[in-house]
């Protein structure tokens, strides 16, 4: 089981007004990403809408980032569900299409405790043969994880790493102290990669890296380095294209960037809404001033 570090975009789910899964889009995009220097791949996860999936629209785009990616960067496949059979049966499909291993996301509309979340969690990991990374989004989710249940985790042979969301490096530090190197965290949010990488995060996973692949390794090959100055100074000409997925909705703002790029990925599954011709000018300009777009 190989270790999981660096920058991993979540991919975006190209799909048609008729619902099909645009392959050859979506295979563009993975080609190109890891022409980039990105260090993995994480399809359905936000930014990959997919809340909004049918099951054979998931598996249709996990198969085709795996035959594009082949091999050459490991794939880890979003699964969330509101049933943990449901969550088994698809953490148990993306691996027999590939998938390296599964971040696992809890979607609950009644709370849950603590006992049936540790047992969703579990339930997954037994599931499959590879690493699962748990993503804990305390401003989207009705089940957060607390720190006593993270370190019970902990203990599950495969559950090696978190995605948390909350922006709280405080909370991160205590994710690490607290399950003594038995799990690592990646950093969610492209505002505070640097600071995570400083505490002794891993690496990132988000959607922006989508748009600024190249410039996201620079900054995680020089925070891995040590080089925090060099580091931040990325941080900070990154921070534009931060605020403007902070103002606008995250997937019609990736997939409206990566249209400017060249990449007929469509527009988000109704009922979201595209960005309209103001926001999509705010989004050019944003983009060319970080080196994203031809400046002419």
């Amino acid at each position: 089981m190989r270790a999981l570090h660096g920058v991993f975009p979540y991919l975006v789910s190209p799909v048609d007004a008729e619902g099909r899964v645009l392959r050859p889009v979506l295979a563009r995009l993975v080609d190109h990403l890891i022409a980039e220097g990105v260090h993995g791949l994480t399809p359905l996860g936000s930014t990959g809408e997919f809340a909004y999936l049918t099951v054979a629209q998931k598996l249709a785009v996990v198969e085709t980032v795996v035959e594009a990616a082949a091999g050459r960067v490991p794939v880890i496949a979003g699964v969330a569900a509101t049933t943990t059979a449901e969550a088994v049966s698809l953490a148990r499909e993306v691996m027999r299409r590939g998938a390296d291993g599964v971040m696992a996301t809890l979607e609950a509309y009644f709370p849950v405790p603590d006992d049936g979340i540790a047992a969703y969690f579990t339930a997954i990991a037994e599931a499959v043969d590879g690493p699962v990374v748990l993503y804990t989004n305390p401003n989207f989710q009705r089940a957060d994880l607390s720190l006593p249940l993270i370190r019970r985790l902990s203990h599950v042979p495969n559950i090696r790493y978190i995605k948390d969301a909350s922006t709280n490096t405080g909370r991160l530090l205590s994710i690490l102290t607290e399950t003594e190197g038995r799990m690592q965290v990646f950093a969610a949010s492209s505002h505070i990669p640097a600071c995570v990488m400083l505490i002794g995060g891993v690496g990132w996973m988000a959607g922006p890296a989508c748009l600024v692949p190249r410039r996201s390794v620079t900054l995680y090959e020089r925070a891995r380095a040590g080089d925090w100055a060099g580091a931040m100074a990325v941080q900070r000409d990154l921070w534009a294209v931060n605020q403007a997925f902070a103002r606008y909705q995250l997937a019609a703002c990736v997939k409206a960037g990566l249209a400017l790029q060249g990449f007929a990925v469509g527009d988000p599954i109704p009922p979201q809404a595209p960005l309209d011709e103001v926001a999509q000018a705010d989004l050019r300009a944003i983009l060319k001033a970080a080196g994203a777009l031809p400046a002419a």
